[in-house]
């Protein structure tokens, strides 16, 4: 029996390099978040509930969170005196997610704990290629990268919060 080798790959495994890297960071931000007692995701709906008066399936969207991640989400907030559900102004069938102030200390000292984890993250570049990898990553994300392709089949996802 005859074995063929493997074909040799051209170009460096990105998707396995983007999955890898985008994993690491994730579970460093959650270990900084460990610090202020809540989770990165508890901090993007709490970053983006305090933009404005946002129903849970608007917050749901800008978070990249399923409907049911969003409420025990929202749940653990209020749980910790972080935010509120509240009845929204202008439609009494809305549910608005309102920060409370103890929320809108931990915004603030949450931003800093993302900005120092992606500090971090940056620093570990040499200073000339922080600004090329920054660019390249948002132009891809802008660009060819911004949104998925239909497929027949469901590609599994990891949810991760945006914040």
């Amino acid at each position: 029996m005859t074995t063929t080798p493997p074909p040799v790959r051209q170009i460096r495994d990105i998707s396995g390099l983007m999955d890898h890297a985008s994993h690491v960071l994730a579970t460093r931000m959650a270990a900084a978040f460990t610090e202020l007692g809540i989770t990165p995701r508890a901090y993007c709906v709490l970053f983006h509930a305090r933009a404005g008066e946002r129903t849970q399936i608007q917050l749901a969207e800008l978070a990249d969170l399923d409907k049911t991640t969003m409420v025990v989400t929202v749940d653990e907030l209020e749980k910790a005196g972080l935010a509120e559900r509240r009845p929204s102004a202008t439609d009494r069938r809305a549910r608005i997610v309102s920060v409370t102030e103890a929320g809108e200390r931990a915004v603030v000292r949450g931003s800093a704990i993302a900005d120092r984890v992606h500090r971090e993250l940056l620093e570990s570049l040499p200073q000339p290629e922080r600004e090329v990898f920054l660019s390249a990553l948002t132009h891809l994300v802008d660009g060819h990268l911004a949104e998925p392709v239909e497929v027949e089949r469901t590609v599994r996802r990891a949810r991760r919060s945006r914040g």
